[in-house]
């Protein structure tokens, strides 16, 4: 089974959670459903929240592995996203992404270039179909090349849009970094958690700095170092615009023109989006 790190492109992108004057009361009227508030205090998670065989646990601190089990549970919990099967994104305007995350595979439709990617990476070996400009790609050395591109679109897409789920992944160390009185995005008391890679990915040496609300436990900010020894990060971005799908809470606003739209989590989805081009 391929490991699913998910990382980031070279494209500058953004993130946040509730406004300053939103209070928690609001932000259950805006979802629509109960969603608990977590104490000011840091809690455990009380819902089982097992680490991905590969997580360095030994090096991670015991305060950042509580603050993702926080997130995790106040984005739906473990088990909705254990649950979810098929989610669905457009990226940035740029392609649409069909993901049937319980069969390892993704459908990728990237309109300007006339593309579309069948990608299969549930085995040792990207499999699947590629439609380039309207004929399928038959070469065997471009088809391979070709679901290599499409993989790394992928875990580079659906990073931003789940990153939150995927904090206690293989390969993944958890550093608690202090906390904030304001977070540089949404003005909220923030902790401040980093999480780095060793062995995984496309480009490991990643760390990724979330700032996390101190009420909500959702994402308020985030930033991106492409040296985990940089001082300085490279983009620094918000999380806005969280609102329910199915029983996950994802935000789809990264700021500016960066906007993750069409997002859907359903529990069916057409055998066909997945072996069909059409």
């Amino acid at each position: 089974m391929r490991i699913i790190l998910l990382l980031l492109c070279t494209t500058p992108l953004l993130f946040v959670a509730c406004s300053s004057q939103e209070t928690p009361a609001d932000t259950e009227a805006k979802v629509g459903k109960t969603i608990t508030i977590a104490p000011k205090s840091l809690p455990a998670g009380n819902e089982p929240n097992p680490s991905a065989e590969g997580f360095n646990r030994s090096g991670s601190d015991n305060k950042a592995i509580m603050l993702a089990d926080s997130i995790m549970k106040y984005h739906g919990g473990r088990k909705a996203w254990d649950d979810a099967r098929f989610i669905r994104w457009n990226f940035f305007g740029a392609r649409t992404l069909s993901w049937d995350k319980h069969e390892s595979r993704v459908r990728i439709d990237v309109p300007k270039e006339n593309m579309v990617y069948l990608l299969d990476y549930s085995g040792e070996e990207l499999t699947g179909r590629i439609r380039k400009l309207g004929d399928e790609v038959v070469d065997e050395d471009a088809l391979a090349e070709g679901l290599s591109k499409a993989y790394s679109m992928f875990i580079n897409d659906a990073f931003w849009l789940v990153q939150q789920f995927k904090l206690k992944d293989a390969g993944v160390t958890l550093k608690y970094a202090g906390d904030a009185r304001v977070d540089p995005q949404a003005g909220r008391p923030s902790h401040i958690v980093d999480q780095t890679f060793a062995g995984v990915g496309d480009t490991p040496n990643n760390k990724y700095r979330l700032y996390v609300d101190k009420v909500t436990y959702r994402i308020n900010t985030w930033q991106f170092f492409r040296d985990a020894n940089d001082a300085e990060p490279a983009i620094e971005t918000p999380w806005k615009g969280y609102l329910p799908y199915g029983d996950l809470l994802l935000s789809g606003d990264r700021g500016d023109r960066f906007q993750l739209t069409d997002i859907s989590v359903s529990k069916t989805m057409k055998e066909e989006v997945f072996t069909a081009f059409e």
